[in-house]
């Protein structure tokens, strides 16, 4: 391969992970990749041989990862609680009477029916009201 070829791949490398890294915005997916394809132009630049680029672009890439970690751990923002959670410690009606046993029992949370345990085990009749404990994929395990 000609130093041409190759200066031209690294800086073809370089544009598409930079406009990979824009149309995701903060995301910080390619960058890495783009900085290593930074190095590797410099050394088809300095007509290294192919190999020795490509094992650069990698363990280069990596430690611009390593090293960026942190940085894109702090900008990512904090953790925001999702739906579910949300719903945790909120209030439900009981529709439908909650017995474990036999894996009956309905709750209305925000207008919206969910399947309901009891958190120990006990019924719990229609009518009263229930604390959801923990949702537990599409059912609500809930107490009185």
């Amino acid at each position: 391969m000609t130093a041409t070829f190759m200066i031209t791949f690294w800086a073809v490398a370089f544009v598409f992970f930079l406009i990979c890294e824009v149309a995701t915005l903060t995301s910080l997916v390619s960058i890495w990749f783009a900085l290593g394809s930074l190095v590797s132009l410099f050394l088809a630049i300095a007509k290294v041989n192919f190999l020795v680029q490509c094992i650069v672009f990698v363990v280069s890439s990596a430690v611009f990862l390593a090293l960026t970690r942190p940085f894109v751990k702090k900008i990512q923002g904090k953790k925001f609680a999702t739906n579910y959670e949300l719903d945790e410690g909120r209030t439900a009606a009981v529709i439908e009477d909650i017995d474990n046993i036999a894996n009956k029992g309905r709750v209305r949370l925000n207008g919206t029916d969910w399947a309901a345990r009891s958190e120990n085990g006990e019924n719990i009749p229609a009518g009263h009201a229930v604390i959801v404990v923990k949702v537990d994929g599409s059912k609500l395990i809930v107490r009185e």
